[in-house]
C-alpha cells in the first residue's frame, strides 16, 4: 500500500500530550503560509482563487481563508449555506443532480450555480428565469468532462470512462451554450500542472467555438499548487494565457492544497497483542476517522516513524474487520498509552469523518505554530453519536 508523504514541520516539536486523544490539529501557521502560496497565483495571474469546502470547511478559519482567497466552492445546499455565512467573497455551487426544492435557496446564496448537465439547465429554465426575475443574480454554468483522463485512480478521476460527472465535451453542441455564462471542469486529483496543460490541449479545440459566448472559465481543484515542487510559475503563465486567449475570467478551486501538511490526527495505542504479527489497537478508526485510508486506498505516514524494529500493525477499536490503519514502527517502541500521530490529515479526513459503531469522534484544536497558541475548537460526545439516528 502506498505511503504518502506526509512533511511534519512544525508538528515535529508538538508535544500530543497538550491534547485529549484522540484529536485533530491543525496549525494556523501553515494554513497561512499555503493561503500566501493561492493568494499570490491569484494576483500574479488574474485568475481567481475559491476555497473548495468538500476538501477543508474547518469554518472557524473562514475568515482567515477570506483574507487570501477570492470566495469558496460549494457542493449543494448546505455548502453553499457554510460559505455564505462564514466565508468572504463569491460562492460558485456545483452539484451533481440538484433537487427542485432547494434551488431557490441555493440560487440566493450563490454567485455562480453550475450544473452538470444541459439537459437539467433545461428542466429548470422556467425557475431559474423566474428567480432572476425576482432579484436572484447568479451566473449559469455547465460542468463538463473533457474526456481526457490524467487520474492515477479510477474511483477518484471524473474523466474516467462512463463518469458520471461532467458533460462529455464530445456532445457539446451550441444548443447547449445558449443561456450559459461560464464553463466547468474538474478532472485532477493531487496532480502538478503538466495534467492541467495537457487537459487544456485536449478540449480547448472543442471549446474553441464558445469563446466569444463564455464569461468565465472554472478548472476546478486537484491543483496540489502547495506542495514544495508545484510549478507554480508555470500555472501563472497558464492562466493569464488562457485569460487572453479566450477573454474569459478564469478560476481554480484549490481545496487539499490550502491545508496541505497543516494537519495532524493524533492517536493512543490501547492494547497489544500477537497474531503471527503484532496487533495495536488504538482509538482512531480507518473507517470512523480517515475513510481514505481504505477507500483510496492508502498509508498515512506517521510523525517521527522509526526504521528499526518490529512493526505493529495498527487498527482502530470499531468491529469492522477491515477497520486497519497499516505497519508502523512506533517511535521508541510500541507500549500501551503510547501517543502518537498521522501526518497530512486536516484535508479530507476530517470532512469525512463518522460514528459508525458509536465510535468517538476527535476532537478539533487549532494551534499556532509561529505563537504556540493553542484553542480548542470542537469537542464532540454522546449527544453528536445520538442525534444523528432516531
Amino acid at each position: 500500500m502506498e505511503t504518502r508523504a506526509g512533511d511534519p514541520g512544525a508538528f515535529a516539536s508538538f508535544d500530543l500530550s497538550r491534547v485529549p486523544s484522540p484529536a485533530f490539529v491543525v496549525d494556523a501557521a501553515k494554513i497561512r503560509a499555503n493561503l500566501s502560496v493561492l493568494r499570490h497565483i491569484g494576483d500574479a495571474s488574474g485568475a481567481r482563487v475559491l476555497a473548495a469546502l468538500k476538501a477543508f470547511s474547518m469554518w472557524s478559519l473562514g475568515s482567515t481563508v477570506a483574507d487570501y482567497l477570492d470566495g469558496v466552492c460549494a457542493s449543494g445546499l448546505y455548502e453553499a449555506r457554510l460559505g455564505r455565512a462564514e466565508y468572504g467573497g463569491e460562492v460558485a455551487t456545483y452539484c451533481a443532480g440538484y433537487k427542485e426544492a432547494d434551488l431557490p435557496e441555493i440560487a440566493a446564496l450563490s454567485d455562480h450555480l453550475i450544473f452538470n448537465s444541459p439537459g437539467q439547465i433545461a428542466r429548470f429554465r422556467p425557475l431559474l428565469d423566474e428567480l432572476r426575475a425576482q432579484g436572484a443574480a447568479f451566473d449559469i454554468g455547465l460542468r463538463i468532462n473533457p474526456m481526457h483522463s490524467e487520474g492515477e485512480v479510477a474511483k477518484y478521476d471524473p474523466a474516467a470512462p462512463c463518469s458520471r460527472l461532467g458533460f462529455p465535451v464530445t456532445q457539446l453542441l451550441p444548443d447547449h451554450i445558449e443561456g450559459i455564462d461560464g464553463i466547468h471542469m474538474h478532472s485532477l486529483c493531487e496532480q502538478d500542472f503538466p495534467p492541467l496543460q495537457r487537459t487544456w490541449d485536449a478540449v480547448q479545440p472543442m471549446l474553441r467555438p464558445f469563446f466569444g459566448q463564455l464569461k468565465w472559465i472554472n478548472f476546478g481543484g486537484g491543483h496540489h499548487v502547495t506542495r514544495a515542487d508545484y510549478q507554480v510559475d508555470d500555472l501563472i503563465a497558464f492562466l493569464k494565457q488562457v485569460r487572453a486567449a479566450t477573454d474569459c475570467d478564469v478560476m481554480i478551486e484549490p481545496g487539499e492544497a490550502i491545508a496541505l501538511d497543516a494537519g495532524i490526527l493524533v492517536g493512543e495505542i490501547l492494547d497489544l497483542f500477537d497474531n503471527d504479527v503484532p496487533i495495536g489497537i488504538t482509538d482512531i478508526s480507518a473507517t470512523c476517522h480517515m475513510p481514505d485510508v481504505i477507500e483510496a486506498p492508502y498509508r498515512p505516514a506517521m510523525l517521527g516513524e522509526g526504521d528499526e524494529g518490529m512493526p505493529v500493525r495498527l487498527g482502530g477499536p470499531s468491529c469492522l474487520a477491515g477497520d486497519v490503519i497499516g505497519d508502523y514502527r512506533l517511535p521508541g517502541g510500541a507500549r500501551i498509552g503510547q501517543r502518537f500521530a498521522f501526518l497530512d490529515q486536516a484535508h479530507y479526513s476530517m470532512v469525512k469523518t463518522n460514528t459508525f459503531n458509536g465510535v468517538p469522534l476527535p476532537s478539533i484544536w487549532l494551534w499556532d505554530s509561529e505563537t504556540d497558541e493553542l484553542q480548542l475548537i470542537r469537542e464532540f460526545g454522546y449527544e453528536d453519536f445520538k442525534t444523528r439516528l432516531s
